[in-house]
């Protein structure tokens, strides 16, 4: 069985021989040769009376047209010392036509051709899903130079340069939005259905189309290092990438192989010598054995669903780094998150105001907001935000201050404003407010308190916020069977309030980098193989001790691309079950598809002995299983989840 190696694979330090390049185009044509002699050759033979030696050319015309690739696909291995099932194949039809059946062997090189062109094209439909973002990339785009918008190449677009795309282009390159407004489709890059909004400040990415305004972008990146090439590349090395259970099953077909050809030669010779068999119908069922008994199907099945499932998921959003991880991705038992940037969004937001009596929430939200306009902290910046959604305005401060650890002071309206933690301030809390930062942080919330002239205002309640979708992210895997632990360096007051929100069963709180490395095996202790979802920074040590790391791409983060096993586009929570369940799915597949190679192998071979199965027939069986198990992984895998997608939508 020869598997087309040319498509979409990567650049390689040796150099495949050149008819491997030329497969793709060639292969089909020689198989509609070996189509038109086999019928030519039958008709002339039978009906129209053609002379023995155009007969004998139209048979080696089959031979050479239907044997070509399947002969140097052979030659190739056996240089490299090694048996496969094409020397089966051709061994096979050679034996044929030793004892005069050219009409059997000729049908028996044009059906396997026949099968490898299909099979090719099955694999090959799993590779171009991917290598159809190539697409994506404009073949040039408007930058401005000085006073002039220029079209330039795209490998000619320099980091820095302020590019102009307009309605209906696709954006060449990664980029910060400097001017304009509009709504992107990033469906390409992170699966998302809805376009999304973009304005000046925002990422937009390589591939991405601008629907409506025109936008004045920075670019961030060359267009080799964009989130799209890294994806196409990633891809690629991840078809390349094989499974255990594809690994064994192509080192089992070269001693299978092997084992059959010593088999058959024992059957050729056994049976005349002891029995007194006819030797050449005994020599004819021999070659029957032999092409019933290679296992084509059964080595074609595991890299046609993996390769199906890895295409599937990275239309969706899923990016698996090879086979080995999507098969690992079946047998998890456990999932370990990471809390901050992964369940949540890693930004605090204010979540309550508590003013003292006497004071409004405006005021005491004003005030504060007035002080940390002038400090770069993230809880600074919350409040500022809080502010500005409510329409608050803020005053002008003098005499501003900030002392580490301690908050920030500012003059407003002549009155000295201090704002900071309640360990900040040497005064004593009145009771009242001690009970309100007491409640406060037992929900899981960073607190800070106020003071005018050293009179109290209120506590202002922050944290962290919840991605959409999380709880029922975590009640979808768990319905999977799946245990979920969150590994936090929180308080475990956070991390418990955390989990109580959106259903976590265990919660293991205030640990360190080196401490979730520890956690992680004790989880898989007690749980057996477990996957790990974290940022890919701070969560390193865990993510590559899990048996999978799976990183939150934030739309393709340098770190997260690298070094996990498995990214998830977008942020997109939603695509942790998904994840699960395709890998599931294929190992399913693969199932489906071995047992289903082994029955037929196991019917043929007794048909053989049984009832004298005929070559044709037995041809028929061998090539059509190998044909329905590379289609049962397309469909299952790769088409399937796609109509779905699409009738979801519709709906």
């Amino acid at each position: 069985m020869a598997v087309s190696q040319s498509i979409n694979s990567k650049p390689i330090a040796r150099r495949e021989p050149v008819w491997i390049e030329h497969q793709q185009w060639l292969a089909p044509r020689l198989v509609v040769v070996t189509l038109v002699a086999l019928i030519l050759s039958s008709a002339g033979e039978h009906w129209f009376g053609i002379s023995a030696p155009v007969i004998l050319l139209l048979n080696i015309t089959a031979y050479a047209a239907g044997g070509f690739y399947g002969a140097l696909g052979a030659w190739e291995h056996l240089k490299e010392r090694k048996v496969d099932i094409d020397l089966l194949m051709i061994l096979a039809a050679l034996g044929a036509a030793a004892i005069g059946q050219w009409i059997e062997g000729a049908l028996l090189l044009f059906l396997f051709s026949l099968s490898n062109v299909l099979q090719d094209y099955a694999l090959n439909r799993s590779r171009r899903a991917i290598s159809g973002l190539m697409k994506l990339y404009p073949a040039e785009a408007r930058v401005v130079r000085g006073n002039t918008v220029q079209m330039v190449r795209i490998d000619q677009i320099h980091i820095g340069d302020i590019l102009q795309i307009v309605p209906g282009e696709r954006i060449p390159v990664d980029g910060i939005v400097r001017s304009g407004h509009s709504w992107i489709d990033q469906a390409p890059i992170t699966g998302e259905s809805i376009p999304v909004e973009k304005q000046h400040g925002d990422k937009v990415f390589a591939g991405t189309l601008n629907q409506q305004g025109t936008l004045d972008i920075q670019a961030t990146q060359a267009a080799r290092d964009t989130v799209l090439a890294r994806i196409i590349r990633m891809v690629e090395e991840a078809q390349d990438s094989k499974a255990p259970t594809q690994r064994f099953l192509e080192t089992f077909e070269e001693y299978y192989a092997i084992f059959i050809i010593g088999v058959v030669a024992l059957f050729i010779i056994v049976p005349p010598m002891l029995f007194g068999a006819d030797f050449q119908s005994n020599f004819y069922r021999a070659m029957v054995l032999m092409t019933v008994a290679s296992p084509c199907a059964l080595v074609i099945s595991t890299p046609a669903a993996f390769l199906s499932a890895i295409a599937s998921a990275a239309r969706h959003g899923v990016l698996f780094k090879g086979g080995a991880h999507l098969e690992a991705m079946a047998a998890v038992k456990a999932i370990a998150f990471d809390k901050t940037g992964t369940l949540t969004q890693g930004k605090p937001a204010v979540t309550q105001i508590v003013p003292m009596p006497g004071i409004s929430e405006a005021e005491l939200l004003a005030l504060t907001a007035s002080v940390e306009a002038r400090s770069e902290h993230p809880l600074a910046q919350a409040v500022l935000q809080a502010a500005q959604e409510r329409e608050i305005a803020t005053e002008t401060v003098s005499g501003f201050s900030a002392q580490a650890g301690k908050g920030v002071r500012g003059m407003v309206n002549d009155h000295e404003i201090v704002v900071g933690s309640p360990e900040s301030f040497a005064a004593t809390l009145p009771h009242e407010l001690g009970k309100v930062i007491s409640t406060l942080r037992g929900e899981g919330n960073t607190v800070m308190l106020a003071q005018r002239d050293g009179e109290w205002l209120g506590a202002i309640a922050l944290a962290d916020q919840l991605r959409p979708g999380a709880k029922q992210m975590i009640a979808d895997v768990q319905k999977l069977g799946i245990t979920t632990i969150m590994l936090t360096g929180d308080s475990r007051e956070t991390g418990h309030h955390i989990a109580n929100q959106i259903g976590i069963q265990q919660v293991k709180a205030q640990l360190l980098p080196p401490e979730k490395l520890e956690a992680i095996q004790q989880i898989q202790k007690q749980h057996g193989a477990v996957a790990m979802i974290g940022d890919g920074v701070n969560d390193a040590p865990a993510l590559a001790s899990a048996d999978v790391g799976i990183a939150m791409g934030g739309a393709g983060s340098d770190v997260a691309l690298e070094t996990a096993d498995v990214v998830l586009m977008g942020d997109r929570l939603e695509l942790i079950p998904y994840a699960i369940a395709i890998s599931k799915k294929a190992r399913r597949v693969v199932w489906q598809n071995i047992l289903f190679s082994l029955l037929v192998i196991v019917v043929l071979v007794l048909g053989t002995f049984v009832i004298s199965l005929p070559l044709p027939l037995g041809v028929l069986g061998h090539e059509g299983s190998t044909v329905i198990v590379v289609v049962n992984g397309l469909i299952q895998l790769l088409l399937l989840p796609e109509i779905a997608r699409r009738r979801a939508a519709r709906a």
